[in-house]
């Protein structure tokens, strides 16, 4: 029995003049637009090129199937990721439980303020997740926690603190989808993000002292 061939899900090629990064930019927003309207289900290269105005030759251009244009969609939501993992965990000036504090509260808002767009990148996410790029662009963000975690339990084994940090990443992603599901206040976002926070630095203020 032959092997399924996997969808390209690179880009064709890149926009260099200003005029190309426009017509880009204005197929992702209308291809955000569909997937938060339609869902992954029903979202299409026709679909997005008509709510862009453009022509599907012009889209696939730079897009070869709808498999591109979720992959780069969820790229893009992968660097914002990446960058604000980043930008708090690698803040040295702040000790680490201010740090881990600072993210679960960035990370629960952010999930509550894209919950219908991140629900949607979930259900395509078969399209792309096993693929080298998927894989490449999920490394630097575990690159990030492992160093973190080696400033916050120094004392610890790498066992250890590879556990602890596969725990925090996965409950983050998993509780804050589900937490996510329903429209939240600012208060109830608070609430939540401080119980979670509390329940993190708690379980590594317990593994600083063993």
């Amino acid at each position: 029995m032959p092997t399924r061939r996997k969808p390209q899900i690179a880009s064709r090629k890149q926009p260099k003049q200003a005029r190309s990064t426009e017509l880009v930019a204005t197929i992702l927003e209308a291809a955000i637009q569909v997937l938060a309207k339609e869902g992954a289900t029903r979202f299409t290269t026709a679909r997005v090129a008509e709510k862009a105005g453009v022509s599907v030759g012009s889209l696939y251009q730079y897009f070869p199937n709808k498999a591109a244009i979720l992959f780069r969609l969820q790229s893009d939501e992968w660097r914002q990721t990446t960058e604000m993992l980043r930008g708090i965990l690698e803040d040295v000036s702040k000790p680490p439980p201010e740090r881990l504090r600072t993210l679960v509260h960035a990370f629960i808002r952010s999930e509550c303020d894209e919950a219908t767009m991140r629900g949607a990148l979930d259900d395509a996410a078969p399209l792309y997740r096993d693929a080298p790029e998927a894989r490449a662009a999920r490394a630097s963000g575990d690159r990030i926690v492992c160093a973190f975690m080696q400033d916050a339990l120094p004392k610890a084994s790498t066992a250890t603190r590879t556990l602890a940090g596969d725990l925090i990443k996965t409950t983050l992603a998993e509780v804050g989808k589900r937490f996510s599901e329903s429209q939240r206040t600012p208060a109830e976002i608070k609430a939540y993000a401080d119980a979670m926070a509390d329940m993190f630095c708690a379980y590594l203020g317990d593994l600083e002292r063993r």
